[in-house]
């Protein structure tokens, strides 16, 4: 028994099934996400950095961008154990 999603049955495609080219996989989205998150991670290291040897002297800039590193790596962490919650109650259904 196949199921589709709820979004899939109020908008069916129109090429009889066949997925729409701008739709993306759960596993490329989450790439792109945690390619976003490593870039904020980078960028606050780099703020850090241009802080500590003066070629940057804002020290806003440089806790604004921590706290974007902070609050999308807190984000990714409650999406995975979101996730991973899901997958262990999948695990304890009885088929």
């Amino acid at each position: 028994m196949n199921f589709r999603p709820l979004s899939a049955a109020l908008n069916p495609p129109a090429t009889g099934g066949a997925r729409p080219e701008d739709s993306k996989s759960f596993g490329s989205m989450l790439k792109e996400s945690i390619n976003e998150v490593n870039k904020y991670q980078l960028d606050a290291d780099k703020a850090v950095e241009d802080l500590a040897t003066g070629r940057n002297k804002n020290i806003h800039e440089t806790m604004i961008a921590i706290s974007q590193a902070d609050l999308a790596f807190r984000m990714t962490m409650q999406v995975r154990n979101k996730v991973v919650d899901a997958y262990q109650e999948i695990m304890r259904m009885s088929v």
